[in-house]
């Protein structure tokens, strides 16, 4: 894999409080509104300009994405954000509960996505691409980071280690909507910048975990440039994009459950019986069950928690996409008994991340709003991993990783 350093564009230390905030993709208009409120300084203004036009103006008005580039220019112009003077990498740590997660910030190549060293394993929509690619080309910089994971290496676990606890972190704090804490230094020693350099390098494929359309648009961005661009050397800042990246044996990937409207037409004994022509169905009792492993399940239904268990030879554990319980379970109770259809599109059904706990599917059942609920074990690293290597795509709704990526830590231009 090819990486940079980069001179990064970000706040002074005294204000990243006020500059950070949740990824543009995680909150709608209104909510960004609603935190940036009173705060000049939130980067809500820069990745979700709508905010500053009336309520119900349309995000992807020229208007806003203009906007877009005046705020950025105002908080540089303001020195809310300072590009810093030499080329460097970043160290970014994420602590959520007792477990911390160390991320390198980089700048990667954007051929590298192109040729596909950089694995996707979700499909991206062209309009949510398109949307991304308005905001980073009229900005010119990437303000958002992408999420890369890759196979974990000793000497770059070992010298990150070494940085971290031996020099004091720029920014400290705790994020105040969810209590995660965030920690960030500069690397800026030439030499550790080159082994940094020369270690990644040796490391075949990085994997996107979180951030698709923003992958997908920076490269493009970046890719258009190239082609428009007839003094083109290849060492432009724009042949470039924003990442930070995990090693795969820290990261966490949550479950992502599901709760449903309706049986299709069956009574609730009818579909256990159903049920049970392909799991093992074991009644829990009142008290929250939890998945147990790869392809158990649990079930919430009419105030009682069940044991779904896949029986052998239901599934293929040869093949990466039949192995996954988000497949076992569309197979064989969404598709095969409730009849659902598209998962993207169908009305009946909706997704819920284990973020929430799985006390928030049993509120949604126990207010009548769905009937049914079930809990998925959370994928693993390694099957992301094998998906994305053997070319195939992740069904919808698979993965949470958490803690997000906080954005205004860190920006880079493409100029």
């Amino acid at each position: 894999m090819q990486i940079k350093p980069f001179r990064g564009v970000r706040p002074p230390q005294e204000l990243i409080e006020s500059v950070n905030s949740r990824p543009y993709d995680v909150l709608n208009s209104e909510e960004a509104r609603n935190e940036a409120a009173g705060n000049e300084k939130s980067l809500y203004h820069i990745i979700k300009p709508e905010i500053n036009f009336e309520p119900g103006t349309d995000e992807h008005d020229e208007r806003v994405y203009a906007c877009a580039r005046e705020q950025y220019e105002l908080f540089k112009a303001n020195q809310w954000l300072v590009q810093d003077n030499k080329e460097m990498y970043y160290i970014y740590a994420q602590t959520m509960g007792t477990h911390t997660q160390y991320g390198l910030v980089v700048a990667a190549w954007v051929e590298d996505y192109m040729q596909g060293r950089i694995k996707k394993h979700e499909l991206t929509r062209r309009d949510k691409e398109e949307d991304r690619m308005m905001h980073v080309r009229t900005i010119g910089a990437n303000v958002e980071p992408v999420f890369f994971a890759y196979p974990h290496r000793d000497d770059l676990d070992a010298l990150i280690q070494r940085i971290t606890t031996s020099q004091q972190p720029v920014y400290d704090f705790v994020a105040q909507i969810d209590g995660f804490g965030h920690k960030f230094w500069l690397v800026d020693n030439d030499e550790d910048i080159q082994q940094i350099t020369s270690i990644v390098a040796q490391i075949p494929s990085m994997y996107i975990a979180d951030g698709h359309h923003r992958s997908a648009a920076a490269a493009l961005v970046g890719h258009e440039k190239k082609l428009n661009n007839p003094t083109h050397t290849g060492d432009e800042e724009y042949n470039y994009f924003l990442a930070v990246c995990f090693p795969d044996n820290q990261l966490n990937i949550i479950d992502y459950n599901r709760v449903i409207k309706d049986l299709n037409g069956l009574t609730e004994e009818e579909f256990l019986k159903a049920l049970e022509e392909d799991f093992v169905v074991q009644p829990k009792g009142t008290e929250i069950y939890h998945p147990t492993c790869l392809h158990n399940f649990s079930l919430y239904l009419s105030n009682q928690w069940y044991s779904l268990t896949a029986k052998e030879g239901r599934f293929n554990d040869n093949d990466p996409i039949e192995v996954l319980d988000v497949t076992i379970s569309s197979n064989l109770i969404f598709d095969k008994i409730l009849n659902l259809g598209d998962l993207r599109s169908s009305k009946r059904i909706d997704f819920v991340g284990g973020i929430r706990g799985l006390e928030e599917l049993k509120r949604r059942v126990d207010s009548g709003e769905m009937k049914m609920a079930l809990a998925l074990y959370p994928v693993t690293m390694q099957q992301i991993i094998d998906i994305a290597d053997s070319g195939n795509i992740m069904p919808p709704k698979t993965t949470w990783f958490e803690p997000k990526l906080r954005s205004g830590l860190v920006i880079h231009e493409l100029i």
